[in-house]
């Protein structure tokens, strides 16, 4: 796809808009669906790069799937637990969750399993999901480095036990580890020690795996309501129906886009109180930084205001809005800062480096500190104006949509390669053009 230039917003937009489902759900509903006694129908599935890898990889390994794209659902036959094909070689794409998740999956099975992916899958790490599995009694092999991808799971029905899970780069390593749990042959116990990271992941994970039937007893601390421990009984899930929701962290680019524009609003639909999905806080913090917020059980609304100001904001639940808001930020009256974003060095890129980078090409000035596990400090340029920019995305979705909202505010700013925008969201700059009126 060629680079894409955006044209500026001249006039305040209004729209209502439902984005497609969320990638986090549609691949972890995929993957107890396939564990479940019975067959399962997903609806408002997400059909984009990760979850179609996902979708495929479930393929490989025998299940039955039938496919209905136009539709936007799934119906899967699941196995109670078995896994038809005694080995398979997958292909993971740039999908951490589909890898990771199969990962864990595969080791309640009998036989011999290898995962790849594209080379920037390789260099994000797996040592931490690794040991939990090796604790948990499965064989492991790296084949290259210690601790990435490509790996061999070789199963042989899943021991269990004792398990201590501290602030890891990724919460995916949890969630693979307690959605098999189920099927252990020994009682899965895991200990929470420190700060974990991004727990409405985890939060999100154990309400799915609630909804198809096993639900995980989880204990806090009496003082302070921090989770210290889970435990999943040993048990099964049930096929059934399940609605997945739009994508909140895409959702964020519209509802950013209006913040940033006076008078303009989006209103999202079926995304509100009461979402399974942490990123829907994202409204919260444009509401700190100014913009006008209407938050309802199932519809969220921003309105655009006329001046944004600088916040100070803890990421850690919510890394994958960062992008959002640190975009949004070059554009606010005061410096912003956003601390806990050690996880973003990991993802499909380092996101605070190229953060730091691409926002210094727009004219803001952008620290790194390792303070609070690696803080980003966003100064817009205030007495001169936003500098046009040809912006590399570096095969990140998120960069990409992120910076599309630059875009409409700065002319001649470019957006290279696209066409990235299709791991979680193929249609977004068709959609975001639509919302926006350009």
């Amino acid at each position: 796809m060629p680079d894409l230039a955006l044209p500026v917003v001249t006039r305040p937009f209004r729209a209502t808009l439902t984005p497609p489902g969320s990638k986090s759900l549609t691949n972890r509903a995929l993957i107890l669906a396939s564990m479940a006694k019975g067959s399962s129908t997903l609806t408002n599935v997400l059909f984009a790069d990760d979850t179609l890898v996902m979708i495929d990889a479930l393929k490989a390994l025998g299940y039955e799937l039938e496919v209905d794209r136009p539709n936007l659902t799934v119906h899967l036959t699941g196995t109670g637990g078995d896994i038809p094909a005694a080995s398979a070689d997958l292909f993971c794409g740039n999908s951490g969750t589909t890898l990771r998740f199969l990962a864990a999956a595969l080791a309640r099975g009998k036989g011999t399993y290898r995962l790849d992916g594209v080379p920037r899958m390789r260099q994000r790490p797996l040592g931490e999901l690794g040991t939990l599995l090796k604790n948990m009694g499965v064989r492991i092999g790296y084949e290259l480095d210690h601790g990435f991808p490509p790996l061999t799971i070789t199963a042989n029905r899943l021991p269990g036990g004792l398990l201590h899970f501290g602030s890891a780069m990724s919460s995916q390593y949890l969630s693979a580890v307690l959605m098999v749990a189920p099927f252990a042959r020994h009682e899965v116990r895991v200990a929470l020690t420190g700060k974990q990271t991004s727990w409405p992941y985890v939060s999100m994970t154990m309400r799915l795996m609630d909804h198809f039937g096993h639900l995980a007893e989880l204990e806090r601390d009496p003082d302070t309501g921090d989770p210290t421990k889970i435990v999943i009984p040993q048990g099964h899930y049930t096929g059934g129906r399940y609605a997945i929701e739009p994508d909140a962290s895409n959702a964020s680019y519209f509802l950013a886009a209006a913040a940033l524009h006076p008078g303009s609003s989006i209103t999202i639909d079926a995304l509100g109180s009461t979402s399974l999905q942490g990123d829907v806080a994202v409204a919260e913090l444009l509401r700190e930084m100014g913009a006008s917020v209407e938050v309802k059980r199932d519809q969220i609304t921003v309105t655009g205001t006329q001046t944004l100001r600088g916040i100070t904001a803890d990421l850690s639940a919510t890394p994958d809005i960062a992008q959002t808001l640190a975009v949004v930020a070059a554009f606010a009256s005061s410096p912003s800062t956003f601390t806990n974003l050690h996880t973003l060095r990991v993802k499909e890129t380092d996101r605070v480096a190229a953060l730091q980078t691409e926002l210094t090409k727009l004219g803001a000035t952008v620290t790194i500190s390792d303070v609070h596990h690696l803080s980003l400090t966003v100064h817009p340029p205030y007495n001169t104006a936003h500098t046009p920019a040809a912006i590399d995305t570096y095969d990140d979705h998120r960069m990409a949509m992120s910076f599309a909202l630059a875009a409409t505010k700065i002319p001649g700013t470019v957006i290279r390669h696209p066409e990235c925008s299709a791991k979680t969201y193929p249609e977004f700059f068709t959609d975001f053009r639509k919302a926006l009126g350009i």
